[in-house]
């Protein structure tokens, strides 16, 4: 896990500054309950501080067609282990359905036909991977808030979360199910899309078939891939670590802003 180590030092040493703590390894940061909360209240700064001076609906740059990467690797899962998605896959996805449910009026059902008869988003963005790489490419989908908007949101629904078909090492929480999550704000995003194609053609399975989050203004391991069904809640205290995703159950911050 030297990605996790590495992006901890970084935090330590760039968004609190130099001086502000003094830490000779990461185990101290896993042992030291202040120092993890001086973190968390780092993170919501820097949220609230990009937020304020970019502001709300600010978009990530956008590129041209040459601009293209010629390749682009595959971020995190390059296929879900499981026999449901591999039946699922082999089918082409025609039985997959998108659930969205949770906090909202009318909960539904999309397939993937369903989704594509919706009015689409293209995009062309730089995917920035924490691991040190990017890439650009072309994604196409549907707008996020035009699925909340046709389900209705509650008045308490604070965030979407995103539950995925691919399960890692189960380590933790016990489950390995990979999630992710994002406020309201950057669900209503512009930006933000459910893409299902990927530089003109059908999402493949290593870049998140048949559905991947795309959230443009924040690192790459936020945009989930494999989804199967999308969670308003309140909060995330039912969910697995209680740090709203995956890797942030493991020491990744929550909001990954770029």
């Amino acid at each position: 896990m030297s990605q996790l180590f590495t992006r901890r030092r970084f935090l330590i040493g760039s968004t609190l500054g130099a001086g502000t703590l003094a830490l000779s390894g990461c185990d101290l940061l896993d042992q030291n309950t202040d120092v993890a909360t001086v973190l968390r209240s780092a993170e919501q700064l820097t949220m609230k501080a990009q937020r304020l001076l970019q502001g709300r609906d600010a978009l990530a740059r956008e590129f041209a067609e040459p601009d293209i990467s010629p390749s682009f690797r595959v971020n995190g899962t390059s296929a879900p282990d499981s026999d449901e998605y591999a039946e699922l896959a082999e089918r082409k996805f025609a039985n997959w359905k998108l659930k969205i449910d949770g906090l909202v009026e009318r909960p539904r059902e999309f397939s993937l036909a369903d989704l594509k008869t919706l009015p689409a988003r293209s995009q062309i963005t730089r995917h920035d991977c924490v691991e040190g790489w990017s890439a650009i490419g072309k994604w196409t989908g549907v707008p996020l808030k035009s699925l909340l908007s046709l389900t209705g949101l509650k008045p308490t629904a604070r965030y979407a979360v995103f539950h995925c078909a691919d399960e890692l090492e189960k380590t933790l929480d016990g489950s390995g199910r990979y999630y992710e999550s994002i406020d309201l704000i950057d669900a209503f995003h512009p930006q933000t899309i459910l893409a299902y194609a990927m530089n003109g053609r059908d999402l493949s399975v290593g870049h998140g078939a048949p559905l991947r989050l795309r959230v443009e203004r924040q690192l790459g391991y936020k945009q989930a891939k494999y989804i199967m069904r999308i969670e308003l809640v309140d909060s995330f205290a039912g969910l697995w670590g209680g740090n709203g995703g995956y890797w942030e159950d493991r020491g990744y911050e929550w909001y990954a802003g770029i």
